[in-house]
């Protein structure tokens, strides 16, 4: 189809999702220099410069060229606050599979944003790049992702080892995986 976006803005009942760009350079700088949000993020240093949000941003600017994307999340109300991102990465067109990422301001943990958030991005991903497999890599002791994406019907197929170097120090992360034939019984 021309025209068909792989990475369209999306809108759930609170959020609006749409794809970073520069007027999120503050955002971006404050959520990832803030060592709570990263805490289990063991695939990049804190940000410690606006430069680092720059680079970010420009790392995921044109998503529909690049075959991967960062949504920022919004929310609909009065104040239009920016509260998380998620998008996804590693597209392998030829097998139908990406990974999914995310992180959410803590302020706004436990309130449903990111499962809102998630259910209107895996949506578009199955429907929107026709993926078959949607993967997501969280950190062992990040208990809250791995209820988050339990809940999202996700399943829990072990422990990839060593996935990240971080500081001089390998991470194993438990490795999960999404299936459009489970979410579509979901």
């Amino acid at each position: 189809m021309i025209g068909h976006k792989k990475f369209p803005d999306l809108e759930t009942d609170r959020l609006i999702l749409r794809n970073v760009g520069n007027e999120d350079i503050d955002f971006i700088y404050q959520l990832f220099s803030n060592e709570k949000v990263c805490e289990f993020l063991y695939d990049e240093e804190l940000f410690t410069t606006k430069n680092d949000a720059i680079e970010f941003i420009e790392w995921n600017s044109k998503p529909e060229e690049k075959g991967y994307n960062r949504w920022v999340l919004v929310t609909k109300d009065d104040n239009h606050q920016q509260i998380g991102t998620c998008g996804y990465d590693c597209w392998d067109r030829t097998n139908n599979i990406a990974e999914i990422g995310y992180d959410l301001w803590h302020e706004y943990w436990g309130q449903g944003y990111m499962k809102e958030a998630l259910i209107s991005a895996i949506e578009s991903g199955f429907n929107n790049m026709a993926l078959n497999r949607i993967n997501a890599y969280v950190a062992l002791g990040n208990i809250n992702s791995m209820k988050l994406l339990e809940r999202l019907g996700f399943k829990n197929e072990g422990v990839y080892r060593d996935k990240h170097l971080f500081r001089g120090k390998y991470y194993d992360h438990y490795s999960f995986s999404l299936l459009k034939r489970d979410w579509n019984q979901f």
